[in-house]
């Protein structure tokens, strides 16, 4: 059997078919239904004539459909592309465009920007609306209709070979599709998720059965993504490595994070692993954690062996937080849509610096000019992501020469991380080249100044930029936000900040707000900082 997403899920649905494979508020697919589903819609789209390679949008909020559709497009060796909910005409219109897209699924209460970029997106052949209580589009057909209209698409063989892709916003300019064969990007899950599990690696013909003995023994993966499913973090480490060993994949009804409904679903599905983006998501988790105990009705935690985070910086000090409430296993991953790079695994008894990660064997860190860089020299350099590496950009030749090289023989992709290895191998991580403020001929990365910003107890968050300076070329600037009642000022922060950080690196101006903006998945939203920085000067 071929390592292919479609080609695995459906052995599975043969072999645990009674067993639950999605939940989501009142809607609960067994894997019989989940797989049933998504060939109907699979003949859907080949009867539009999608084929191989053909690409299906998704502008859908977490949910069933989400997967479905998913599911539906791999099924017929196509590539389902992520489409951020909250974009606007323009966004949209972009990724119909530059994914070439035959086919869109999405809410209708999306469905206003949808009809008025219809016209302008040729290539779609098909619009499929998921009624979520929005007005229904003009052109667009009923997604339960066409479940219910269709018979199931035949099974077929597919290769190792088919396109995988996820578009990602990274930091500048418009977003692009990283492309991966489904080949080397399942084996390479599969190579991640089972020895955390306690299993060793099968087979790609050796998975349903393996999924069935988990199911007998009441111990399947069952995964509570609490992030987008439009974004890696959500969509590969909290759906797809689950999906992989034949588990649960629970849902949010909230469009947002909410922590109460988290670990109320939590206990109710006895869920084993959570998925989240670091603090952003963790903070708000333990202040539910605190309000529910202090109210008496404090959450059963005890199914849950795992919360995973990546994508944003996870403190130590929030790390240690969640591990007063129960004895958890947290793993945090270093890496990004383009490759990943490093872990940090904390426990009770093993709680590691902030930003430090041990490197995966297939990572290495590079100078700008191709040297290896020597473990505890104090040498900043270019983390370059090995193993199942993309096969680049789709549609942009030029970005993909820019970030996926081959050094001494072998394949690396350079995602713009920075870092130093420290004298035991390990990764410290300094942030985003792209993000970096030289300030006075000094390197800052903003998420190291974020951090410190954000160990004072009575900051929430912080977002930190670079501002233009007639003296320093660039200002060390940041905008924070501040626990409920707080009334501390900037000043006192700064001069906190002042003991973990050189003093160039400390903020010359902080502005406090209500509330830092992020977009949903958790990441930093810098172009919203620097505005808000920039009115504030300004006044």
């Amino acid at each position: 059997m071929e390592y292919n997403y479609a080609t695995i899920w459906e052995s599975i649905a043969d072999s645990v078919g009674d067993r639950d494979a999605v939940v989501c508020g009142d809607q609960r697919r067994s894997w019989t239904e989940y797989e049933n589903r998504a060939s109907r819609l699979a003949s859907a789209f080949a009867g539009a004539g999608l084929g191989i390679g053909s690409k299906v949008g998704l502008y859908l909020y977490n949910s069933t459909e989400y997967l479905e559709a998913q599911f539906a497009s791999m099924k017929g060796r196509g590539a389902a592309v992520n489409i951020n909910y909250r974009y606007l005409d323009e966004e949209l219109l972009y990724l119909l465009d530059n994914s070439d897209a035959e086919a869109l699924v999405f809410h209708t209460s999306l469905g206003e920007r949808v009809a008025r970029v219809m016209e302008r997106a040729p290539k779609v052949k098909l619009w499929i609306q998921v009624d979520d209580g929005g007005e229904p589009v003009p052109g667009a057909l009923d997604y339960e209709a066409v479940i219910a209209g269709h018979d199931p698409a035949a099974r077929i063989t597919r290769s190792g070979d088919d396109l995988y892709m996820l578009y990602t916003g990274g930091t500048t300019g418009m977003p692009k599709g990283v492309m991966y064969e489904t080949g080397s990007m399942c084996q390479s899950f599969l190579e991640l998720s089972y020895p955390i599990y306690g299993y060793p690696v099968p087979e790609a013909g050796q998975i349903a059965a393996v999924a069935k003995e988990r199911w007998d023994a009441d111990a399947p993966t069952r995964s509570l993504p609490a992030c987008p499913l439009m974004h890696g973090t959500g969509m590969w480490l909290g759906a797809l490595v689950a999906h992989l060993g034949g588990g649960l994949i629970t849902l949010l009804s909230s469009r947002a994070l909410d922590s109460e409904e988290l670990w109320q679903l939590a206990e109710r599905e006895k869920c084993t692993q959570l998925v989240i983006v670091g603090d952003t998501f963790a903070k708000p988790m333990l202040t539910a954690l605190e309000t529910a105990k202090s109210e008496g009705r404090a959450y059963d935690l005890s199914s849950i062996r795992f919360i995973i985070s990546s994508g944003v910086m996870w403190t130590s000090e929030v790390k240690k937080q969640l591990l007063d409430w129960h004895d958890f296993t947290l793993i945090d991953a270093m890496g990004s849509t383009e490759g990943g790079m490093g872990t940090q695994i904390t426990t009770r008894g093993n709680i590691g610096k902030t930003a430090r990660f041990a490197m995966s064997p297939t990572t290495k860190v590079f100078s700008e000019d191709g040297r290896e860089i020597v473990p505890g020299s104090g040498e900043a350099g270019m983390v370059a992501a090995g193993g199942a590496v993309p096969k680049g950009y789709f549609k942009d030749e030029k970005k993909t020469a820019a970030t996926f090289k081959t050094i001494d023989g072998v394949r690396y992709s350079f995602p713009g991380d920075w870092a130093l290895v420290e004298a035991d191998g390990s990764l410290t991580l300094l942030g985003r080249g792209s993000n970096c403020i030289n300030t006075a001929g000094e390197k800052v990365y903003p998420e190291e100044v974020e951090e410190a910003v954000k160990s004072h107890p009575d900051v929430i968050d912080c977002l930190v930029v670079g501002v233009e300076d007639e003296k320093f070329g660039q200002r060390v600037t940041g905008v924070a936000s501040l626990r409920p009642g707080s009334d501390v000022d900037p000043d006192t922060i700064r001069q906190f900040t002042k003991e973990n950080l050189a003093a160039y690196k400390v903020p010359k101006d902080l502005f406090i707000v209500e509330h830092v903006q992020r977009a949903p998945n958790g990441k930093a939203d810098y172009d919203w900082a620097r505005k808000t920085v920039e009115e504030a000067t300004s006044l």
